[in-house]
Protein backbone atom coordinates (compact mmCIF):
# COMPACT_ATOMS: atom_id res chain seq x y z
CA UNK A 1 0.00 0.00 0.00
CA UNK A 2 1.76 2.95 1.08
CA UNK A 3 5.51 4.03 1.01
CA UNK A 4 7.26 3.71 4.15
CA UNK A 5 8.50 6.95 3.19
CA UNK A 6 4.59 8.08 3.81
CA UNK A 7 4.76 6.95 7.68
CA UNK A 8 6.15 8.94 10.44
CA UNK A 9 8.34 6.74 13.08
CA UNK A 10 8.84 8.17 16.39
CA UNK A 11 12.55 7.82 17.96
CA UNK A 12 12.23 4.92 20.13
CA UNK A 13 11.89 5.56 24.20
CA UNK A 14 11.63 3.04 27.06
CA UNK A 15 11.15 2.01 30.87
CA UNK A 16 12.54 -0.21 33.09
CA UNK A 17 10.93 -2.90 30.58
CA UNK A 18 9.88 -1.96 27.29
CA UNK A 19 10.91 -0.27 24.02
CA UNK A 20 8.32 2.25 22.39
CA UNK A 21 7.70 3.77 19.30
CA UNK A 22 4.70 5.36 17.36
CA UNK A 23 3.74 5.26 14.01
CA UNK A 24 2.08 7.82 12.53
CA UNK A 25 0.06 6.80 8.73
CA UNK A 26 -1.19 8.46 6.44
CA UNK A 27 -4.42 9.05 5.20
CA UNK A 28 -5.10 6.70 2.93
CA UNK A 29 -3.75 3.70 5.05
CA UNK A 30 -5.89 5.16 8.21
CA UNK A 31 -8.56 4.05 6.97
CA UNK A 32 -7.69 0.51 6.77
CA UNK A 33 -7.10 -0.10 10.36
CA UNK A 34 -9.86 -2.01 12.84
CA UNK A 35 -11.56 0.54 14.60
CA UNK A 36 -12.15 -1.99 17.85
CA UNK A 37 -8.79 -4.32 18.39
CA UNK A 38 -5.13 -4.54 17.97
CA UNK A 39 -3.73 -5.53 15.18
CA UNK A 40 -1.43 -8.80 14.92
CA UNK A 41 2.07 -8.29 13.13
CA UNK A 42 1.19 -9.57 9.45
CA UNK A 43 -1.50 -6.87 9.79
CA UNK A 44 0.24 -3.60 10.50
CA UNK A 45 3.00 -5.00 7.79
CA UNK A 46 0.04 -5.29 5.51
CA UNK A 47 -0.61 -1.75 5.99
CA UNK A 48 2.89 -0.88 5.11
CA UNK A 49 4.80 -0.21 8.22
CA UNK A 50 8.70 -1.36 8.44
CA UNK A 51 10.11 -2.39 11.44
CA UNK A 52 12.33 -4.71 13.17
CA UNK A 53 10.84 -8.08 14.35
CA UNK A 54 9.19 -8.36 17.75
CA UNK A 55 7.19 -4.77 18.13
CA UNK A 56 3.75 -5.21 19.00
CA UNK A 57 0.67 -2.99 18.37
CA UNK A 58 -0.35 -2.74 21.86
CA UNK A 59 -2.78 0.57 22.21
CA UNK A 60 -5.32 2.16 20.72
CA UNK A 61 -4.94 5.83 20.69
CA UNK A 62 -9.05 7.07 20.41
CA UNK A 63 -7.95 10.62 19.95
CA UNK A 64 -5.75 9.98 16.95
CA UNK A 65 -6.72 6.60 15.31
CA UNK A 66 -3.73 6.67 12.59
CA UNK A 67 -1.19 7.00 15.39
CA UNK A 68 -0.33 3.16 16.37
CA UNK A 69 2.05 2.82 19.34
CA UNK A 70 3.81 -0.27 19.33
CA UNK A 71 6.49 -1.75 21.91
CA UNK A 72 8.96 -4.35 22.22
CA UNK A 73 10.72 -5.79 25.72
CA UNK A 74 13.94 -4.45 26.22
CA UNK A 75 16.87 -5.81 24.26
CA UNK A 76 19.30 -4.45 26.65
CA UNK A 77 18.11 -6.43 29.36
CA UNK A 78 19.25 -9.73 30.11
CA UNK A 79 16.58 -12.46 30.58
CA UNK A 80 15.31 -14.71 33.60
CA UNK A 81 17.22 -17.45 32.22
CA UNK A 82 20.43 -15.88 31.81
CA UNK A 83 19.85 -13.71 35.22
CA UNK A 84 19.08 -17.34 36.68
CA UNK A 85 22.34 -19.06 35.05
CA UNK A 86 24.49 -15.32 35.98
CA UNK A 87 23.04 -15.76 39.69
CA UNK A 88 24.07 -20.09 39.66
CA UNK A 89 27.92 -18.61 38.96
CA UNK A 90 27.61 -16.10 41.52
CA UNK A 91 27.54 -13.02 39.53
CA UNK A 92 25.37 -10.04 40.09
CA UNK A 93 22.88 -8.46 37.58
CA UNK A 94 22.87 -4.78 37.34
CA UNK A 95 21.28 -3.36 34.42
CA UNK A 96 22.38 0.20 33.75
CA UNK A 97 26.03 0.32 34.32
Amino acid sequence: MGASKDFYYSPKYTDDEYEYRHVHCPKEVAKNIPKNRLMTEPEWRSLGIQQSIGWIHYMIHTPERHVLLFRRRRQDLPTGLETAKMQQFGMSVRVGE
